[in-house]
């Protein structure tokens, strides 16, 4: 019989209940004791769910309150120094180590986040030294599978890997230069050890520990230490099934076959190639292939019939018991449910499956493999036959308009008129800005008024000249508040933007929209990904009114804001018929006309922000230089439009640059702002390496935080950045955008940022 598997579930419920108990804990509102309630009936919710659509393995462990990674480090006593003996509950030293806090006499930062691979999910990276003692301070993993089991449902455990768990930590402050966290392996295996031996005590037949590691390049030199730790947990842990996604395992499969584990599982809808190699690698073997024919990252209704033709080939070389329909990977990355959808149309309706019901696919597309004689498999089956010819034949449509003005793309179009040093004295001359000019990245505090406001709009409750006074207002009052303060290149705060990919997507062709579709970004930041269903076009101007709007109640120039191709591109669910580099073209096209029109309307500072460039690279290194040509011409194509006095800025956050330094050079930005205040400024030291030669704003403060930096502390980072950075290059900013922080600490924050700079001025 061919069993059926989900290897994650969302973790913020069907209506957002865990976003709303958490930060109801944080404001004081709510007990911790009610906080771990909601989080039991969510937990609750998705079990019974699962049971119900017939998976055979359903995944525990993997719930968590902030992040999963967090709360594997500190359950493993990963805890850095500064978050210990400062008197707080374990629950608060957590949420301290995932946000920060400055409260209650502690003023402690956050640790650093990084991308999850190639995803829009931030993990909190561990921080390793040879100091870090761990032990098990209590087994998440024993805990929750008890807890399913007790609603009676029998779970398999879900755990992050002992060597993936190294390989995605860095070496603390207080680390040897030389120190490697894959050394602490000899001292953490123990642990694992002990995890894994009270699991198999408890009665937990199979045991899922991901080693996503496995399908990057850097795998292949950790064969040995593979080799050593499996072989350690194998006799005392229940049926390890090692768990790979998001790419391909290339030649790290040679290795993996002779590790002693019941089961592997392979990514098969990111990477299908791989299917005959692992067999053939395997077959030999007793593993258990586990397919992940199910996407974990798209919302695509899958093609049971492709999927099928998989699990077959897989049945055919290994033997029914041998294989697992699988989803590629946890649904973390998808919406709980198209229950909540009332506004799709019908026929969009039938194109997508989200979180639930791709549990219903695995176990569908299981049962046929399985030979069910089930009426309802049959009429599944039927159904999707059904679903899938309507929608191949929706994508075999096109817009001739737009094909034809991607095909009619030159190379010209990429590049500014004039190289950047002639622009920037241009620049310097039209824009007037001082020695240190100071910015932000865009946002400001979306706050509940104009949350209720936009909601109102949305449900007609005002009409569109009331919504458009009530923003007017708002911008008055943040162009009066960046005046007063002493910024000296502003911005309008945003206040009509939901999302910073969304509000684009909703005035473009060829993006749906969804109600509830939320996915977890970091600890309590969930958006809602449009979903670009076919060619994209610009209809009408989309920020030009409210920029101009801005301009007009200022002397001081004002930056137009804008999200490039490549950050919309892989902040929304992407086609599947048509290559990414079409997609990321067409916006780039559309993205172009706009930027061209604020030109026009006396914009003469045009941010476009490419947070995502890094995080869509590809995993494996063979295939980086055909994704970083056709990413970095989309965005060059949607800059290169205006005339040499026009300053263009672009945004990246959390991302490690040192690979792709010529890329990110190649862009040709007049300035770019990056993330660094938690990276240890390592970032800092690629630009070093390299040299920029375009403008620079180095983050100076931790915006994911509400901790508020002090005057001292930026002027100390800045100290640190004029050691490697130009002065007449520097810009000083935030981390990033201030949607999610209040006012009281935005003004206070940026006050400080500008004495900073006054600071800078008289003394650099």
């Amino acid at each position: 019989m061919v069993l059926s598997s989900v290897l994650g579930f969302p973790r913020i419920g069907a209506n957002r209940e865990v976003k709303k108990a958490v930060e109801a804990y944080w404001a004081g509102k709510l007990s911790a004791e009610d906080l771990y309630k909601a989080a039991a009936d969510v937990k609750k919710t998705s079990l019974t769910s699962l049971k119900e659509r017939g998976v055979s393995l359903i995944p525990s462990g993997e719930f968590t309150l902030y992040d999963h990674v967090l709360d594997h480090s500190v359950a493993f006593n990963a805890i850095p120094k500064r978050y210990q003996g400062l008197g707080l509950s374990e629950l608060d030293v957590f949420f301290a180590m995932g946000r920060g806090r400055q409260a209650d006499g502690v003023d402690v930062p956050a640790c650093e986040m990084k991308k999850w691979f190639d995803s829009n999910y931030h993990y909190v990276v561990p921080e390793l030294s040879e100091e870090t003692d761990f032990k098990l301070l209590y087994n998440k993993a024993l805990a929750a599978y008890t807890e399913a089991k007790a609603l009676g449902v029998v779970t398999r455990p879900v755990i992050l890997g002992p060597i993936s768990y190294l390989v995605l930590g860095k070496a603390a402050k207080e680390a040897p230069a030389t120190f490697q966290p894959i050394s602490l392996l000899p001292k953490i295996l123990p642990v694992y050890k002990q995890l894994l031996s009270e699991l198999k005590a408890a009665g937990v037949e199979s045991v899922q520990i991901d080693e996503p590691i496995l399908v990057l390049d850097k795998g292949a030199d950790l064969d040995k230490q593979y080799a050593s730790a499996y072989a350690a947990l194998a006799p005392v842990a229940p049926k390890i099934v090692l768990t790979t996604y998001f790419s391909r395992l290339d030649s790290n499969i040679n290795f993996i076959a002779k590790l002693p584990v019941a089961g592997l599982h392979i990514d098969l809808v990111r990477a299908p190639q791989q299917l005959d190699e692992v067999i053939a690698a395997i077959k030999s073997t007793s593993i258990v292939l586990s397919l992940g024919v199910v996407s974990g990252r798209n919302i695509w209704k899958t093609d049971f019939a492709a999927a099928i033709k998989k699990g077959q080939t897989a049945i055919a070389a290994l033997g029914a018991d041998r294989v697992i329909i699988a989803t590629s990977s946890s649904l973390l990355h998808t919406p709980v449910t198209l229950a909540s959808e009332k506004k799709l149309t019908e026929q969009q309706r039938d194109w997508f499956s989200f979180a639930l019901e791709k549990a219903s696919e695995v176990a569908t597309i299981a049962a046929v493999l399985s030979g069910s004689q089930d009426p309802k498999v049959s009429s599944a089956l039927e159904a999707n036959k059904v679903s899938i010819a309507k929608r191949r034949e929706f994508e075999s449509t096109s817009d001739n308009a737009v094909r034809k003005r991607v095909a009619a793309i030159t190379p010209d179009m990429y590049d500014r008129k004039s190289p950047f040093a002639v622009r920037k004295e241009v620049q310097a001359k039209h824009l007037d800005l001082p020695k240190f000019p100071t910015t932000t990245i865009g946002s400001f505090p979306q706050t509940k008024e104009i949350r209720t406001a936009r909601a109102k709009f949305g449900k007609g409750e005002i009409t569109e000249a009331e919504y458009d006074e009530f923003i007017k207002k708002e911008i008055d009052m943040v162009v009066r508040f960046q005046e007063e303060v002493g910024l000296d290149l502003l911005v309008h705060g945003e206040p009509e933007r939901n999302d910073m990919v969304q509000y684009f997507g909703e005035q473009l062709k060829g993006f749906v929209f969804t109600q509830n579709a939320w996915v977890q970004s970091y600890g309590s930041r969930y958006v809602r990904p449009p979903i670009i269903v076919s060619d994209v076009s610009r209809p009408v101007p989309m920020t030009v009114k409210w920029s101009s709007y801005a301009q007009s109640v200022t002397k001081r120039p004002m930056k137009g804001m804008l999200s490039g191709p490549v950050t919309i591109l892989n902040w929304s669910f992407p086609r599947d018929d048509v290559s990414r580099k079409m997609q990321s073209q067409q916006l780039a096209l559309a993205l172009r006309d706009e930027v061209v029109d604020l030109e026009t309307a006396g914009i003469s500072a045009i941010q476009v922000d490419e947070p995502a460039i890094r995080e869509g690279l590809p995993l494996r290194r063979s295939d980086w230089d055909e994704y970083l040509q056709w990413a970095v011409d989309t965005f060059k194509l949607s800059t290169a439009g205006v005339t040499d006095a026009t300053q263009t800025h672009s945004h990246f956050c959390y991302s490690d640059f040192g690979d792709i330094f010529p890329s990110i050079q190649r862009l040709d930005a007049d300035v770019i702002s990056i993330e660094f205040s938690k990276s240890d400024m390592k970032l800092l030291h690629t630009f070093r390496e390299y040299g920029y030669s375009n403008q620079i704003g180095p983050g100076v403060y931790d915006i994911h935080s509400p901790r508020v930096p002090s005057e001292q502390e930026i002027i100390d980072r800045l100290k640190t950045t004029l050691a490697i950075i130009p002065d007449h290059l520097m810009f000083i900013n935030p981390d990033c955008g201030l949607k999610t922080r209040g006012w009281k600490e935005t003004k206070t924050s940026l006050a400080n940022l500008v004495a900073a700079a006054r600071w800078a001025r008289a003394n650099a």
